[in-house]
């Protein structure tokens, strides 16, 4: 995720931080520090640390559920509205979805009942808003990890309560059909949660709410995307008239190209001879606004890492490929020679063309 930062690798995953992240923290120490003094700020400070680390448990909860059926987690990220394991794939099996959705707050749940049995049974009821170094800190934290995770079962998709909704949906009905259930209802919610957000005056709650809304209706399309790719091929969806540009070939050539045609991305290769790489629009219009040397092969601002794939290749397995990054995904014969390509721009035509 861009603007986040690595704070190293933890049980197979990188950890990540956003930037944004140190923006909350400033937020909360200076409201902290405005009615309580120095030892405010520092205690709640401190507590929205530890918090942090409830919230990166709690992603790991996910996380080694998954690896357990095979799925790794290249990364965990944390924002300020919470924490985002990003998973290589959801498991297709109700069940074990369910499983994984559930092992997040039983993360809390757990952490929750440790702290209360050391903090004496005493459970504080001060959530974040109202924090002072009155209550004590264990307390505090023991009782925001509770709702967290009840927080994060309401069934609003893509939160873990709405992936429990949309998984037990999927027990009597299609996924495709039960996803779209789940998005609207966590949609709803979303809706809800903004409102709330609002007249009470918390910024977060906001946050959540459009990340719910926005996630729900990505993840829905997705999930409908796949169930096409699985019944073609890359030959179904790729792109076969084309103009290609030759690695010496000017930035000032490849913007006439841009002009000249309807393509948002050029392949780059020798007459005859193997995919090279791809030039995208957006590299051409750095090219054109930034370098002082117009003339400069498009060899310099192309694309190198460009997946390959056999014209036979699932269109789901191309989807798969495009979702790491690359602006396409080139189809090459036995002798890697490029007959054609795939953008996701193509896939989103494709689907409208199937009727979804």
């Amino acid at each position: 995720m861009s603007w986040s930062i690595s704070l190293g690798r933890l049980l197979g995953s990188e950890v990540r931080i956003h930037l944004t992240f140190f923006l909350l923290l400033l937020w909360i120490a200076m409201a902290a520090y405005d009615q309580g003094g120095l030892g405010a700020a520092i205690h709640n400070t401190a507590l929205v640390l530890a918090l942090f680390a409830c919230v990166l448990a709690h992603e790991y909860g996910h996380a080694l559920v998954a690896r357990r059926y095979g799925i790794r987690t290249p990364d965990i990220t944390l924002l300020p509205i919470g924490g985002i394991a990003r998973l290589e794939r959801i498991p297709e099996n109700p069940r074990q979805e369910i499983l994984m959705a559930l092992a997040g707050p039983a993360v809390n749940v757990v952490i929750w009942l440790l702290l209360s049995l050391v903090s004496g049974g005493a459970i504080g009821l001060t959530l974040p808003g109202s924090m002072s170094p009155q209550t004590g800190f264990l307390a505090q934290l023991a009782t925001i990890n509770l709702v967290l995770a009840l927080f994060n079962l309401i069934p609003a998709f893509p939160m873990d309560g709405g992936r429990v909704l949309r998984a037990t949906l999927s027990l009597t009905t299609d996924r495709v059909a039960a996803t779209r259930m789940a998005a609207v209802a966590g949609q709803l919610v979303a809706f809800v949660l903004a409102f709330a957000g609002l007249s009470a005056g918390n910024p977060v709650l906001v946050l959540v709410a459009f990340f719910v809304f926005i996630a729900a209706n990505a993840e829905s399309h997705d999930v409908a995307m796949r169930a096409v790719t699985r019944r073609l091929t890359a030959r179904d969806a790729m792109i076969t008239s084309y103009e290609s540009l030759s690695p010496d070939d000017s930035c000032e050539a490849a913007a006439a190209a841009l002009i000249r045609t309807t393509q948002h991305e050029f392949p780059v290769h020798e007459p005859g001879g193997p995919i090279l790489g791809f030039v995208t629009r957006n590299a051409i219009f750095k090219a054109m606004v930034h370098e002082a040397d117009k003339s400069a092969p498009v060899r310099g601002i192309m694309i190198s890492d460009v997946p390959h794939l056999p014209v036979g290749a699932g269109l789901e397995t191309v989807l798969d490929a495009l979702h790491k990054g690359a602006p396409a995904v080139a189809i090459t014969t036995t002798g890697d020679r490029m007959i054609g390509y795939v953008t996701r721009e193509n896939l989103g035509e494709l689907m409208v063309l199937k009727g979804r």
